[in-house]
This record gives structure tokens, C-alpha cells and sequence, in this order.
């Protein structure tokens, strides 16, 4: 008998056929230890198994390759079905296990999986360490350096020749600890305040997001209008001959437009007003992007004049 398996993040879908490609049985298991030994006991039932096709045995099928690969079965890689087998034959779990064994059966699957139980394991596992940690030392350059634009002049000018290990010691000279931490508290303090102002929907980080937009000068934004047009939440007119028509808008700060987008989903799950609201206007024939739209605008004009009410000074 020949086995196939398509393999899944929470479970396999095995077939077994018979020699002559005949469809002997086909059932999942979990990808669990547990679930491993129940599918090669399940599948002798119907005979000596000596080969198995898996789909992925460098991913979901790694762990049942090296288990197979200790029960002295020759375990093969097997390819997805290319798009044209798939249009003529169909999709389906049950299928793709049964083409896996048939890439056995017929010599299209040569290639043997990897053991994956030795040294050269443990140096991929390095391997992979390294790059992630190369990628985020990358990462961290770009950020101090992309800091450096809006930094004052005098500073940018003096940081501007230092190579990379010179840049971080000198930046390390600079860090005050104490400063840091007082002005930490003060924004995680701040954005409590818009959290606690009773904004359905509003968390800590959305509120973050926000107070950034904004920036330290509020004063700067005449109206909710001009807050809104900020977020990219303004409609724009799309109006032509008797069709009046107004759609997203796809400028503005989009951290502060992903914001209140969080903001009004949260709301359409939990908050009865908006519910209400959203199916109001769906009877009313409006589109669903349409309603989000109107909702995203709502949010942004809360969000203004709470902004705006917790800023020192007077209040309008």
C-alpha cells in the first residue's frame, strides 16, 4: 500500500491506495503525537505500507515525516497540484492525499524528505536566528536614522558622518533615563485620559495613535473638519450629472485613519448606538463602505473635541 497525506496546521487528511491506484480508505487525524500513531495504525489496516507522499515535510508535515521516517517508511516530498490538475480534477483535502500518493505511485515524487533529527537541524535553527536578528538590527538602524530627519540640525549635522557603531555609542551618551520615563507617563497618562472619556471603542494604543496626529499643538487644527481631513476621513465629492456621490478618502495619516478604523469595528460589535445606526442606513440602501465611511467621520469629531477639552488653557 502506498500512503498520502495533505497536511494542515491542526490536522492531516491521509488516503490509502492500493498498488494499483485503487482508493482503499481516506480519514484526518489530529497533528499530534497521538494522532501520528493512529494514522500509520490506521492505515495498515489495509496492508504493508513502505512509502508515503507528504505535502509540506519542511512545514505542517515535518513532524509526521520524521515519524514515519522512525517506522522505516520511505517518505517522499510531495509538490502542490499544479493550477491546471486542480481546474480539471477539483480541490478538496480527501483529493490532494490521494494525489499525493499517486506522485508516489507514478514516479513523480522522487524527492526524499529531509530527517530533519541531526546537526544540520540544529545549524538551520542558527540559521534562522541569525537572519531574524540581522533583520531587526536592520530595522533598528533605519528607525534611529529615519529620527534623525526631524532632529534638530545641529544634531543631524553632528551624527551625520558617524559610522553605525559610532552613531549608537554617541546616542547612548544622550539617553537621560529619568526625562524619558517622565515624558513616557505623561503620554501613556494623556491617552488614559481620552480612554477614560467614556468613547466606546478607544483603547490605550488607538489612543496613542491619535494624540500623535494631533501633536503637541492642537491649536493647530481650526475644526473637526480639519482633524477629519488630517485622519483622511473627509468624504470627497465624486458627484457627476444627477448621481451625488461621495467616497473614502484615501489621503490623510493613515496610522490615524487605521485608528479610527479599529474605533468603529469595535463599535459595530459592541455598542448598541452604532449597531442601530449601521442598520438604519442599510435599509436606507447605503453601502456598507459608505456607512463605515460616515462612521470613521463621527468618530474623528468625538475624538477632536475630547482632544481638545483635555488640552490646558482655555476651552471653547
Amino acid at each position: 500500500m502506498v500512503l498520502g497525506v495533505d497536511t494542515h496546521r491542526d490536522v492531516h487528511v491521509a488516503a490509502v491506495l492500493s498498488v494499483m491506484g485503487t482508493v482503499l480508505a481516506t480519514d484526518q487525524f489530529p497533528a499530534t503525537a497521538a494522532g501520528y500513531r493512529d494514522l500509520l495504525k490506521w492505515a495498515r489496516k489495509s496492508g504493508a505500507v513502505r512509502r508515503a507522499g507528504v505535502e509540506g515535510t519542511g512545514s505542517y508535515g515535518a513532524s509526521l515525516s520524521r515519524y514515519l521516517l522512525t517506522q522505516d517508511i520511505d517518505v517522499f516530498d510531495v509538490n502542490r497540484m499544479d493550477r491546471a490538475d486542480r481546474r480539471r480534477r477539483g480541490k478538496s483535502d480527501p483529493l490532494d492525499a490521494q494525489n499525493a500518493a499517486r506522485a508516489v505511485l507514478s514516479g513523480r515524487a522522487r524527492a526524499r524528505a529531509k530527517s530533519g533529527d541531526g546537526p544540520v537541524q540544529i545549524a538551520r535553527m542558527f540559521k534562522l536566528t541569525k537572519a531574524s536578528a540581522v533583520k531587526a538590527r536592520t530595522q533598528a538602524i533605519n528607525q534611529l536614522k529615519a529620527v534623525f530627519i526631524t532632529a534638530d540640525p545641529a544634531l543631524r549635522e553632528e551624527l551625520a558622518g558617524l559610522g553605525n557603531a559610532e552613531l549608537f555609542r554617541t546616542c547612548a551618551r544622550f539617553t537621560d533615563v529619568s526625562s524619558l520615563e517622565e515624558v513616557g507617563e505623561e503620554s501613556v497618562l494623556q491617552a488614559t485620559r481620552i480612554t477614560l472619556g467614556l468613547l466606546v471603542g478607544i483603547g490605550p494604543d488607538t489612543a496613542v495613535a491619535l494624540l500623535i496626529t494631533v501633536g503637541d499643538n492642537p491649536e493647530r487644527l481650526d475644526s473637526e473638519a480639519s482633524f477629519a481631513a488630517l485622519c483622511g476621513v473627509s468624504p470627497v465629492e465624486r458627484s457627476s450629472g444627477r448621481r451625488q456621490y461621495r467616497r473614502l478618502n484615501r489621503g490623510g495619516d493613515r496610522q490615524a485613519n487605521a485608528a479610527l478604523h479599529r474605533i468603529v469595528f469595535t463599535r459595530l460589535r459592541v455598542d448598541p448606538r452604532t449597531q442601530d445606526y449601521y442598520e438604519r442606513r442599510i435599509k436606507e440602501g447605503k453601502a456598507r463602505r459608505e456607512i463605515v465611511r460616515c462612521l470613521k467621520r463621527y468618530a474623528a469629531r468625538e475624538v477632536f473635541h475630547l482632544v481638545r477639552w483635555l488640552q490646558p488653557g482655555p476651552r471653547s
